[in-house]
């Protein structure tokens, strides 16, 4: 199964100092046929006008992830964590029996753009947790690099889930194929330029959805950066 969730297909909100694109129900936003896939639950393309942002809000039971693609994103939270996200930081905070944090565009003059990703946990009630990490572009270039893991490994940030998330970016020639075990599915989210993902072409804000194949095939890449999800059914 090779599904294409168009860009322009998304759900949107503006109010003004956010305009947000949502792959997955969200929100105000619901769609019975997109309701999230496997534990992957959202994909939020957020851009936060400079100064603005979310308010002190709380979550609990979920495993949030942060990819920036330009400008500062400030982070603050109840478990004493405050940073600022730029481009190639990827912060993970699992939100367990409950934390609460805000997240705002550290500039006055830019704007911030990233990518908010929740994934279910496999295990309800754990202890909150925080981390961070910064992943540069020459360590995408041409290859997947582990962006987030089960257990942490190659570097990666981990997760309580037993998915992966990699960091691709290619152009040219660049091709990439990626091996889905018996009873894993995938994800691809393409967050700028142009690919053909298993010979299906696709846009920045473009996702397909991956079930049934054997491998999951990146080529003929226009200075395209993607996200691979490898998922348990």
């Amino acid at each position: 199964m090779l599904e294409v969730r168009k860009s322009t297909e998304r759900g949107a909100a503006s109010f003004g100092w956010l305009n947000s694109r949502h792959t997955f129900s969200f929100g105000e936003y619901f769609d019975p046929r997109q309701v999230g896939f496997g534990p992957l639950r959202v994909i939020n393309e957020d851009e936060v006008e400079p100064s603005r942002g979310f308010g002190t809000h709380g979550h609990s039971n979920m495993e949030i992830i942060s990819y920036v693609l330009d400008g500062a994103l400030e982070h603050k939270d109840s478990m004493g964590n405050g940073s600022v996200l730029r481009y190639g930081d990827v912060q993970r905070m699992s939100a367990g029996t409950g934390v609460r944090h805000s997240e705002f565009n550290h500039s006055a003059s830019e704007r911030v753009h990233f990518l908010q990703i929740w994934i279910e946990p496999n295990l309800r009630g754990i202890e909150p947790s925080y981390e961070e990490k910064h992943f540069d572009a020459a360590s995408k270039q041409g290859r997947l690099r582990l962006i987030v893991s089960p257990d942490g490994r190659d570097g990666s940030v981990s997760v309580q889930q037993d998915a992966s998330i990699y960091a691709s970016i290619l152009n040219g020639e660049d091709r990439i194929e990626h091996k889905l075990e018996p009873g894993r599915t995938a994800y691809v989210q393409v967050v700028r330029g142009q690919i053909e993902v298993n010979g299906i072409a696709l846009g920045g804000g473009d996702g397909l959805k991956i079930a049934g194949e054997s491998q999951v095939t990146l080529a003929r890449a226009e200075a395209a950066e993607v996200l691979l999800f490898d998922l348990p059914y």
